[in-house]
């Protein structure tokens, strides 16, 4: 049970992990000359809805390849890269929403933030239950093999690695420099 759970949370870091990847590799302009796009040096760039789509594709392809599925295994992957794209794409569509109010200048009070932060915790919650349902039965037919290269393909994906940053271990919220538990 441990094991499902960890995977699920896990996979469901692969379907999120799109957009920070790209945010967090943004090419960085030349000295004095334009970035992507136009864009000045001063910004930063920015993956465009067919980046992260392309991003995500990638992901889930890598996923897959690296599971190197039986054909009876290769039948439950389906329902988990719908899932994945699913939770992918709301993700995508919350973050442009969440830009877009925090580009109209209005900054919300302390109140307002602690709801906002606990929405957005509720969301992804949802979203690693839709992803562990979903991966649940795929997860059950896995060889020990499979598992740990599992493991690997997600820990790579995480930033910062595992107990980073939006890794399991990783503390949000705290003051800079501490860290949660870490795994052993």
């Amino acid at each position: 049970m441990k094991k499902t759970i960890i995977a699920a949370a896990t996979a469901a870091l692969i379907a999120g992990s799109a957009a920070s990847f790209a945010a967090n590799t943004g090419a960085t302009p030349a000295a004095g000359g334009p970035g992507p796009q136009g864009a000045e040096q001063s910004e930063r760039w920015r993956p465009s809805p067919a980046d992260q789509a392309a991003l995500t594709d990638a992901r889930i392809a890598a996923l897959k390849t690296g599971l190197k599925l039986t054909p009876d295994q290769d039948k439950l992957w389906p329902n988990v890269e719908t899932t994945l794209r699913d939770v992918a794409k709301d993700r995508q569509a919350r973050m442009a929403a969440w830009r877009t109010e925090r580009q109209s200048g209005q900054k919300p009070d302390p109140i307002a933030r602690m709801r906002l932060r606990a929405d957005a915790m509720t969301q992804r919650a949802t979203d690693l239950k839709k992803i562990a349902d979903a991966a649940e039965p795929l997860y059950k037919t896995l060889d020990d093999g499979q598992k740990h290269r599992l493991e690997i393909l997600l820990r790579q994906d995480m930033p910062g690695g595992p107990g980073g940053p939006g890794g399991p271990g990783g503390h949000h919220g705290g003051p800079r420099g501490e860290r949660g538990p870490q795994r052993g």
